[in-house]
């Protein structure tokens, strides 16, 4: 049966904080018992004065009563909010770490085709937002609703006709407030989609701002990001001014219980039915009815965003994994790849039409091909990245159906030319490749990926923050890095992707010395650019439109495929000019 996440699965986790919940309501309604026990003391205090009682220490006795009882309201109001926010924390973090989890074992293309900006929003500012719903509706609606209740009651103890007079306003107001409610869904769900194309405007206007200065483009980007501001704080007003006449009628009706109590409690105690104590008691007391009661209706709104927002959340954690196993009893023994016949559609259109390849351990396989040729793609199905439409995808003599995401990830080392390096040291990046790795494993596996010289000559060496997605370092010094990172991974079969695409050539024959190498011993497949860099690989693999149209050594496919024949000659021709 397929998992639903919606307001139904948010009940269930905070039903395993039941305990927790429990305590922090108790505290909640204790604390509101000691917020309206003073109204009570007030209204004694006046019945007294106009009793003519004057020993001033009673009334002094009971201001103090009174301030012991509003400490003690804060007390166990500040008791129930820390324990209702660490339960909301922790429920929060869960949410994120799912959400995180599932990007991990989703495919490549899912995460590519969806703005970083949205999902950021989702994982970030969302679900954040749930925080006031959580953290307070719980303990505060429970104990908001039954101190009103409880006074509600004592008025119509006092006087039944008295008790309905107090709560006369209630119905107007409740009638205008519900107005606030009207199209709330599609309002808000506009809301979200307003500011989700705000999110994506300003990230691709921030990532793209050297390109829109070099090429001019700063007054078409800029109006685009103009109008998405514009029709982000547009939709909040046209929601509030479309709100605005209800707000104000609520919140001007509801508070008024005066309206009813003054006139029918003058009326009746002129009649003689109604003492004068008691009248001013349930005058003192009615101002204790209706401020809670707004303070619950508010939560209806929190929780209208909470449903929205789980929606959203649902959306993502509902997407199509990857399909793997989650345990595994064999060992990867040989770093060998088999791919039969296998078929790959992105977007509903076959990039793949049948690729079989055998790369053999220990063995320098080389994907070469025009632009789109799709090898990129198959060294991201080797890498788990995507799973493949049908055929089989074997390593180490193990379909990776067969196999979890992370024994893949393990046993491969995978470089693309986009790699990304986190705000963090150079030293931090690079140990991301082993964690348990010491700092002098760091820099020999450096000066191994012949990245250590143009470390030194930065101003805090290995100690260097490379800035957000490594934006401090040039192209090149980003993927030596993130070469050197792979490299200290120590995996037995080493994918690069074009991981020397930034990489000048004099800087490009260090490295590819390097990965050689440290490469020895592993497999290595390798997709360059630049054919001159494999030509002395075991086996090059020549992919066009999809499929696999040669696979041999250098030497043979020049005599024997015309496509790698005229790349070769194309790339010697600009390497000449060059």
């Amino acid at each position: 049966m397929k998992k639903r996440y919606d307001f139904s699965w948010l009940k269930g986790i905070i039903k395993e904080k039941r305990g927790l919940y429990t305590i922090s309501v108790s505290a909640a309604i204790i604390g509101v018992f000691f917020a309206i026990a003073p109204y009570f003391i007030v209204g004694q205090i006046v019945i007294k004065l106009l009793d003519g009682v004057k020993d001033y220490q009673v009334y002094l006795n009971l201001c103090f009563v009174i301030m012991l009882l509003w400490v003690l309201r804060i007390a166990f109001h500040n008791l129930s909010t820390l324990i209702s926010h660490k339960v909301t924390f922790e429920m929060l973090a869960s949410i994120r770490k799912k959400l995180c989890d599932k990007l991990y074992a989703l495919p490549l293309g899912y995460v590519k085709d969806t703005p970083s900006g949205s999902l950021k929003n989702i994982i970030v500012e969302r679900v954040d937002s749930m925080e006031t719903a959580l953290a307070h509706m719980i303990p505060e609606f429970t104990a908001n609703l039954l101190g009103p209740l409880a006074i509600s009651i004592y008025l119509f103890v006092i006087d039944w006709r008295m008790g309905f007079a107090a709560l006369i306003t209630i119905p107007v107001g409740m009638f205008a407030y519900m107005g606030m409610f009207k199209n709330m869904d599609e309002r808000y769900n506009n809301t979200i989609v307003k500011t989700k194309a705000l999110n994506d405007t300003a990230v691709e206007y921030i990532n793209g701002i050297e390109v829109i200065k070099v090429f001019g483009k700063a007054q078409s980007s800029y109006d685009k990001f103009v109008i998405a501001a514009k029709e982000g704080a547009d939709c909040f007003v046209e929601w509030m001014r479309a709100c605005i006449w209800y707000s104000a009628t609520a919140m001007s009706v509801l508070p008024s219980t005066l309206v009813g109590i003054l006139p029918i409690g003058v009326y009746l105690y002129n009649k003689g039915s109604l003492s004068g104590p008691a009248f001013i008691l349930i005058i003192i007391l009615s101002f204790g009815v209706i401020a809670p009661l707004i303070t619950c209706s508010a939560f209806g709104e929190d929780m209208a965003k909470v449903g929205t927002i789980m929606s959203e959340v649902g959306r993502v954690l509902e997407q199509k994994e990857l399909k793997r196993p989650l345990d595994f009893d064999k060992e990867l023994g040989e770093a060998n790849v088999e791919i039969k016949n296998v078929h790959f559609a992105y977007h509903d259109k076959e990039v793949l039409h049948g690729i079989n390849m055998s790369i053999e351990e220990g063995s320098v396989a080389a994907l070469v091909g025009p632009s789109g040729s799709g090898k990129s793609t198959i060294a991201k199905l080797i890498a788990g990245l995507w799973d493949a439409s049908s055929g089989d995808i074997m390593i180490s003599n193990v379909n990776t159906k067969e196999m979890p995401l992370d024994v893949q990830n393990k046993f491969i080392a995978y470089v693309s030319q986009d790699n990304y390096l986190f705000d963090l040291s150079i030293r931090e990046n690079i140990r991301m490749g082993n964690p348990k790795a010491s700092d002098l494993e760091v820099e020999e596996i450096a000066k191994k990926s012949g990245c250590h010289d143009f470390i030194m000559s930065l101003s805090e060496t290995y100690d260097t923050v490379v800035g957000s997605a490594g934006g401090h370092l040039s192209g090149g010094e980003r993927q030596r890095i993130s070469i050197a990172r792979a490299m200290l991974k120590d995996a037995k079969l080493i994918i690069l992707d074009e991981a020397t695409a930034y990489t000048d050539p004099e800087n490009e024959a260090l490295v590819q010395a390097a990965v050689a190498k440290l490469a020895q011993g592993k497999t290595l497949i390798v997709i360059a650019h630049r054919l001159s860099t494999i030509k002395d690989v075991d086996k090059i693999f020549v992919i066009n439109d999809g499929k696999v149209e040669a696979a041999a050594t250098h030497d043979e496919l020049l005599k024997t495929n015309k496509l790698y024949k005229d790349m070769w000659e194309a790339h010697i021709e600009v390497k000449d000019r060059a």
